[in-house]
């Protein structure tokens, strides 16, 4: 039987955790400049507080810090927080763009004494250049060879202190002798519908955008998935578009829930993606267990961004499971469609759930 495909928008996700490069001009007035504007995360907050604090007191630069957790929740910004406490400038990076050891010596030679490097995805760092940083968060200095064969000779260079803050969304890549030289390790939990709608209020006041309605930023908390980097985008977008031409400029309860609707965003926070993917589940392979691989393929998908975007989401709300044998939907995923689950793939799906 021929394989068939289910045809989405691979459009721009307003609901995606992942960043555009149009979000940093937004996200630049939005961010938090300290702690006491960040909302949210306050077990590693309070932590953060008190290593900053104690880094103060000593008159050195911060422990080396890695942030790990899932994407959109602030990792960024609290980089920057740290720099902004510490007084001190920040150089920010990612793991891909340093592509080789010279790049990273770049890097390092051109800071100053206490400033911040931060680097994204930092799990994306190549074996090469990771020896090469070994002995830059030990040691403050860097070891480069010149020349080649027997006159070849080893020079030592030594570094400012400086502070390491590491970002990442798959704290088990990182190498074990990497992870070991983090003085500071945090971790970084999805938001609750509390602490979003604080987010929201800020974003909104800071846009200039007035909230109006019993429930204000309820149908926000509900599409934000947990991340602010989704609530806000998508706050932003309602306050240039919707709430000026359908509205007076307010955003009340109705004009945000037909913006949602617009934008194919439903009261859950699932878009057209994160629904296509349950369909295509359910109408092509009987609800499960189907692996990710061939899910992707049908719905012309990477399954990296699958696996990454869509199915923790879909997974904390209990929509999706993961086995051993593949991915299976559960029956609240066709109650939320409107779909009948048959006995069969209900059964499968739980009995999945027990193995678990």
């Amino acid at each position: 039987m021929a394989l068939e495909t289910v045809e989405i928008d691979n459009g721009p996700r307003l609901v995606s955790p992942e960043p555009e490069p149009e979000d940093f001009d937004s996200e630049a007035s939005l961010r938090p400049k300290t702690l006491e504007e960040y909302i949210g995360q306050d077990k590693a907050k309070e932590n953060l507080k008190i290593y900053l604090q104690a880094a103060k007191m000593r008159g050195e630069p911060l422990d080396h810090l890695l942030l790990y957790g899932p994407p959109g929740l602030g990792k960024t910004t609290l980089a920057c927080i740290v720099a902004h406490e510490m007084g001190v400038q920040i150089r920010i990076t990612s793991g891909p763009a340093i592509e080789k050891p010279g790049d990273l010596a770049a890097l390092l030679t051109n800071l100053q004494e206490g400033d911040v490097l931060f680097i994204d995805e930092i799990h994306r760092l190549s074996r090469q250049v990771e020896e090469v940083l070994y002995p830059a968060l030990e040691d403050y200095a860097l070891d480069i060879m010149i020349g080649k064969g027997p006159s070849a000779q080893s020079i030592r260079i030594n570094l400012p202190r400086f502070t390491l803050v590491g970002a990442t969304t798959r704290a088990g890549q990182i190498t074990s002798p990497l992870r070991d030289r983090f003085g500071v390790l945090l971790k970084l939990e999805l938001y609750s519908p509390q602490e979003l709608a604080k987010i929201i209020r800020r974003s909104a006041s800071i846009l200039n955008v007035p909230l109006r309605g019993g429930r204000r930023s309820g149908n926000w908390r509900s599409a934000a998935r947990g991340t602010p980097r989704v609530a806000e985008p998508v706050c932003s977008s309602a306050r240039g578009s919707f709430a000026a031409v359908l509205g007076d400029g307010v955003i009340d309860e109705s004009i945000a829930r037909e913006a949602l609707q617009r934008m194919g965003i439903d009261d859950t926070g699932l878009d057209e993606m994160d629904r296509g993917l349950l369909r295509a589940i359910i109408e092509m392979y009987g609800g499960g267990p189907v692996g990710l691989e061939t899910i992707a393929a049908a719905l012309g998908e990477e399954a990296v961004t699958l696996e990454d975007v869509c199915e923790p989401y879909l997974m904390q709300l209990g929509y999706l499971t993961r086995t051993p044998r593949g991915r299976c939907v559960t029956r609240y995923a066709y109650e939320h469609l409107g779909m009948k689950a048959p006995g069969t793939a209900e059964a499968s799906g739980q009995q999945t759930l027990d193995d678990l």
